[in-house]
Order: structure tokens, then C-alpha cells, then sequence
């Protein structure tokens, strides 16, 4: 850990760090994840999905930071290399041969919804080891995720 001045005990802080690492790892992949569907999707609602894609892929870059800069903050040392987020990640592989725009969406809505899972129980472990600015920042990111995976999945819903 470096120095800082922050009070949280250093025991807490190097616990919490290594939470925010794990999930950093997660928001990276689903980041990468999302430009791969960006860039690859074909088909009738391509113009939609490819906007979506990168609108999704912007705001996912946004909570990256704000987790990496939470580590730091308390400490601690972000680890976003490829190595340590292919090491890390719970994400499922992302299927690099798809190409039409329900595969994607189908593979994409797996991994906002993988993600979304983990920080939420983030949430609950980071208020469990008393820090709530790391549970306040989960709780944001869970919000946002779970909205952009309600954008995604709607485009597999309705055609019934």
C-alpha cells in the first residue's frame, strides 16, 4: 500500500483494494467486450446496436476510472493490465465470430448481467468491511449497469 492520509486502517484498506481490483478487472473486460460488439455487429438494427454499443462502452470507460481512482485513493495500486484482467475477470468469453445483432445482443446481455452480479454483492461486502464510499460507488455502478442492460435486452424483447 502507499502512503496516505486517509483513516480507514490499512488492513481495511488493502481488503477493499483488492475487491475494487477484482471488479476493475470485470469493468475492463465488459468495456472490451463492448467495443467488440461495437464494432462487429451486422444486420437490420445495426445503426441502433452500434450506437448503443459505444454509448454503453463510454459510460462502462467512465466507471473503470472511478474504480481505479478508488484504489489509488485508498492506496493501493490499480492493476488494469491485460494480464491482470484476463487473470481476474468473471466475465465470459466474448464469441469473436458473431456477427448478427441478437448474437450480440444475447452474448453482450450475458455479460452486462455477469457484471452486474458481482457488484452488487461488492456492494454488500464493502459495507459488510465498513466503507461505505466503496459501497456508495458500487451502488452507482450497479444503478447504471443494470439500466444499460434493460436497453440491451430490450431489443430481445417485443417480437412475439
Amino acid at each position: 500500500m502507499n502512503p496516505t492520509k486517509n483513516d480507514l486502517p490499512a488492513s481495511l484498506r488493502t481488503t477493499v483494494t483488492q475487491l475494487l481490483n477484482e471488479r476493475l478487472a470485470d469493468l475492463i473486460d465488459l468495456h472490451l467486450q463492448t467495443k467488440q460488439a461495437h464494432w462487429n455487429v451486422k444486420g437490420p438494427n445495426f445503426i441502433a446496436l452500434h450506437k448503443l454499443f459505444d454509448e454503453v462502452a463510454d459510460e462502462v470507460e467512465e466507471h473503470v476510472d472511478d474504480v481505479a481512482e478508488r484504489i489509488t485513493a485508498l492506496g493501493g495500486t490499480a492493476e488494469g493490465t491485460v494480464g491482470a484482467v484476463a487473470k481476474r475477470t468473471q466475465l465470459p468469453a466474448y464469441p469473436v465470430t458473431i456477427s448478427a445483432g441478437r448474437d450480440h445482443v444475447e452474448a453482450f446481455s450475458t455479460a452486462l448481467a455477469t457484471v452486474a452480479k458481482a457488484v452488487r454483492a461488492a456492494i454488500d461486502k464493502s459495507a459488510e468491511l465498513g466503507d461505505a464510499d466503496t459501497a456508495d460507488l458500487f451502488t452507482g455502478i450497479s444503478r447504471d449497469i443494470d439500466k444499460k442492460l434493460w436497453f440491451v435486452e430490450a431489443h430481445l424483447q417485443g417480437e412475439k
